[in-house]
């Protein structure tokens, strides 16, 4: 138990007073108050004992004095200061994106991630009983699970019934009689606690199928403990990254592979909840990170579909709960699984953690047994109490605890599953005679469906709640803001290791509920950071060896793992490559649709807005791309209703050509590789979209009454702006990503999409005549991005044949045709090595515009007739553009064939 301290009289406890004064509410009577490390009665706040004329305050917990401490002792806290470190934490969840939603949608933001400023901080002794009991009780549900899908003998001696066994939707039949590959069930599980009025800890729930939070727990980690750094190096808190390397080390070993088994980690997908979790663990641990559709079954054996051919998979982290992860023998419409898997799993080629079929350890009507059980099978007491649980199936618990049903909490024996009767958690106090009344009835009903537990009044946590910032108010009064108090759950953590042993994670996922006690994520809780203390022995040894408490390394700096001696080449699955490869072209699509709009807009509100050859070129190319919408008049016949109807397509979502669909479909494509992608990278294209669609969004909002679309100017600005964090994004894909097969395809992708626009361009501005004229002469520039470098080698010598060398036959230029050509043939080349050499050919069709002469593309003619007229032979350059549009479009075609789909057969299989 965290004893509070007794130090009242030292000048450490009244500045720690100065921070509890900051305190509006204290925790309810009856529930243990984290901040002073004792339960919680009436008149034990400060502002009570103040009113109560005691001469000395309430103690705070030793745990928080030393917190206290570290701070700036030589006067009262400021409420700013507090304030400060919130908004860097909040600035830092945003930065990281990370995020966490009930339901993903594409075209609805990501939900920032909650997170407070103040941890959780646990004393040794408080650890001790819980890494002891949880390591205990992982030993319990291995047996148990070992005997449900072996002898069954509890279910045959009465020790469990069946009904919650063989009976619960979650168990599977078809893993009876099958050991486990590498001789344990469960790699992985968490534990839901929470402390009691009595200072001690109870354990809530368990989970084993798909159990989350080691992901977030770690960004907690970074994030506050950056806030903080001298009490967490004063505190000592122990490290959390060796339990990390525990986790995969174990599942190597157990694998059929051994020490060089891969691991990967299967995910839902992007729209998953808690996705974010899954890119930033498998960064971390270096793990491949893979849907259902990125693995395959051949011959009983799990594959991952890669660039490379199919590569085996020993190992399966996943994050799939068990009902999804087998089409053909659990779920049939599941897209999330891996048909075969089971089978794979049957015969030992593959280790799933967990095994499948664990999810009926998850019932809550299991704690009521498990005490009985831990005698039987471990010859021990439970040394970490389950608050006390009663299976309505049996006779005798249905009629002992259903008189007290007010002052207990109502569960579904079977949660998650949609066979049998599930519902939320109902607390019994907070209902009226009549319902309680027909709660009863239901569970009379069926009485199996319903487990009640005990209601265990939650622990409180102090949690800073930032104000307002008044720090240029007249009276200099700091920012408001107050600690105030919120119920808390502890997830913790369990995991095996190699040498057949258990490991608890030293710290945890703290879930901060409403005031109302509510501490799930989905209903509006936060979460915090878990800070345990390092054993008194080796807090001289934390002082003098930082890293035994600094926080974890950032997944940016590298995957964790244990072996440095050799190097694995980087896997690209087929569905990542094709997420790279779209990206890319999105990228350069919105780069290209913009600058067309830009283009378009200058000439509509400059001196050539009357130029015929000018407005029928935007019209076309506005047309062609979709930045318009059918039957709009063209720019010849009403400047003001093309120029409106441009500017409205912006953002239109249901033109698929849209600059602010483009944009969105580039993160889209993104948020599937996240894995690949820096903090920083994902950053830049959150941004670049919600600034992009910002103020049409304002707009909309102020003009609902009258919609129209914002001006010109106020257009033209956030154009360019988002041109300005689009070359950074393409910074970043340039210059900050490994040059793999993944980013191959990506910068193919890019050059693809840049050699089709910009050939169908220069096509179209032939064809219109904008070469004789300077002004469409320098709009081809524009286009071309090329302004500052045709200046700069040809003054103002605007020959077609200068244009060609610049624009077309360039080797220097990246916006000249030839440079894009030689640069995607380079790229396809490169990966000759993949799929027996396809890509060889595919760089032939590209054609070699280098080595082309400006002159053999425009031959010399008269300067009265250097624009050749439509009854004259067509120019040598529309023969290349042409080539150019139809080499650009094959290659795409051909390479989603050979890289984005794998159409062999697969020989499923399933025994019996």
């Amino acid at each position: 138990m965290n004893e509070p301290s007794s130090q009242a009289d030292s000048p450490t406890q009244a500045h720690a007073m100065k921070w509890a004064a900051l305190q509006q509410e204290r925790a309810p009577d009856g529930h243990w108050d984290e901040l002073r490390g004792a339960v919680s009665v009436q008149g034990t706040t400060p502002a009570a004992n103040a009113s109560a004329g005691t001469e000395k305050p309430a103690t705070l917990s030793a745990a928080w004095l030393t917190f206290i401490e570290q701070q700036n002792t030589a006067a009262t806290p400021g409420t700013a200061e507090l304030n400060t470190r919130m908004a860097n934490l909040q600035r830092q969840v945003r930065d990281n994106g990370i995020t966490y939603n009930v339901y993903a949608a594409s075209d609805q933001p990501q939900r920032p991630w909650s997170l407070d400023l103040f941890p959780l901080m646990l004393g040794h002794a408080d650890w001790q009983q819980i890494e002891a009991g949880v390591m205990q009780r992982m030993q319990l549900l291995e047996r148990i699970m070992a005997d449900a899908y072996g002898p069954q003998q509890l279910v045959l001696n009465g020790q469990l019934p069946a009904a919650l066994v063989q009976g619960h939707p979650a168990y599977l039949p078809a893993m009876h009689g099958v050991p486990p590959v590498g001789g344990r069930y469960l790699s992985l599980a968490a534990f839901d606690l929470a402390r009691g009025p009595d200072g001690c800890w109870w354990l809530l729930s368990q989970r084993t199928q798909a159990p989350s939070g080691l992901g977030y727990l770690l960004e907690n980690r970074q994030i506050v403990s950056r806030q903080f750094p001298q009490a967490f190096e004063a505190f000592p808190v122990q490290r959390l990254a060796e339990t990390y390397r525990t986790l995969i080390d174990g599942i190597k070993a157990r694998s059929p592979a051994g020490a060089g088994a891969h691991i990967a980690l299967l995910t839902p997908g992007p729209y998953n909840e808690t996705y974010f979790e899954h890119a930033y663990l498998a960064r971390y641990l270096g793990l491949s990170l893979v849907q259902g559709n990125d693995l395959t079954v051949r011959d009983e054996k799990l594959y991952l579909k890669t660039l490379q051919g199919l590569q085996p998979v020993h190992g399966l982290l996943k994050r799939v709960d068990d009902d999804w992860l087998d089409p053909l023998e659990m779920r049939a419409d599941s897209t999330l699984g891996v048909p075969g898997l089971l089978q794979a799993v049957r015969s030992g080629h593959v280790l799933v953690a967990n095994t499948p079929g664990s999810g009926f350890l998850e019932s809550n009507a299991l704690l009521g047994f498990m005490p009985a059980l831990a005698r039987d099978l471990l010859g021990q007491a439970l040394q970490l109490p389950a608050i006390p649980s009663w299976w309505c199936g049996e006779a005798a618990a249905l009629q002992d605890v259903l008189p007290r049903i007010q002052s207990c909490v109502i569960k579904p024996t079977y949660p998650y599953n949609t066979d049998r009767q599930s519902f939320e958690p109902v607390l019994g106090h907070a209902l009226s005679r009549q319902e309680q009344n027909e709660w009863a009835g239901r569970i009379l009903r069926d009485p199996d469906a319903h487990t009640l537990q005990s209601w265990l009044p939650l622990s409180h946590q102090p949690t800073w709640q930032a104000g307002p910032n008044t720090a240029n108010s007249a009276s200099g009064a700091e920012a408001a803001g107050a600690i105030q108090s919120r119920p808390v759950v502890l997830r913790v953590f369990a995991v095996a290791n190699a040498q057949g042993g258990w490991q608890v994670l030293p710290g945890g996922l703290a879930r901060l509920g409403t005031r109302e006690g509510i501490a799930s994520m989905q209903r509006g809780g936060s979460s915090a950071d878990v800070w345990v203390q390092s054993p008194a022995q080796s807090q001289s040894q934390s002082q003098s060896q930082s890293q035994s408490t600094s926080p974890p390394p950032s997944p940016s700096q590298g995957p964790l793992t244990g072996d440095t001696s050799s190097q694995r080449q980087r896997l690209v699955t087929s569905r990542a490559a094709e997420n790279l490869f779209w990206m890319g072209r999105y990228t350069e699509r919105t780069e290209n649709t913009m600058r067309l709009v830009r283009l378009s807009l200058e000439i509509l509100g400059s001196e050539n807005q009357n130029l015929p050859c000018l407005l029928n070129f935007i019209t076309r190319m506005a047309t062609r791309h979709g930045l318009v919408r059918a039957g709009v008049p063209a720019a010849s016949q009403a400047h003001r209703v093309f120029e409106r109807s441009l500017i409205a397509g912006l953002w239109d979502k249901e033109l698929a050509t849209s600059v602010g669909f483009n944009l969105r479909a580039v993160r889209l494509a993104a948020a599937s590789v996240r894995e690949r992608l820096s903090p920083e990278h994902w950053r830049l294209l959150e941004q670049a979209e919600s600034r992009f669609f910002k103020p049409a969004q304002d707009h909309t909002e102020a003009t609902s009454s009258a919609p129209s679309t914002p001006d010109t100017v106020a257009v033209q600005r956030l154009l360019a702006d988002t041109s300005q964090m689009l070359a950074a994004l393409t910074g970043a894909q340039t210059d900050r990503m490994s040059r793999d097969d993944g980013w191959r395809l990506l910068s193919i992708g890019r050059h693809i999409e840049r050699l089709e626009f910009l050939s169908s361009a220069l096509s179209e501005a032939v064809q219109l005549g904008l070469i004789g004229e300077q002004a469409g002469f320098d709009a081809v520039l524009d286009l071309f991005d090329s302004t500052i470098s045709f200046h700069a080698q040809y003054q103002q010598s605007r020959t077609p044949q200068a244009l060609m060398d610049l624009l077309v036959t360039n080797s220097d230029n990246p916006r000249s045709l030839g440079w894009v050509a030689h640069t995607l043939r380079s790229r396809l080349r490169r990966m000759g090595q993949l799929a027996d050499g396809a890509t060889l050919p595919l760089a032939e069709l590209v054609p070699n515009l280098i080595e082309l002469t400006p002159e053999a593309l425009w031959p010399l003619t008269s300067l009265a007739s250097r624009q050749p007229t439509q009854a004259d032979s067509p120019l040598p350059l529309h023969s290349a553009l042409a080539h150019c549009q139809t080499a650009a479009r094959d290659v795409s075609d051909q390479l989603c064939g050979l890289f984005f789909t794998h159409s062999g057969e697969a020989r499923y299989s399933v025994g019996a």
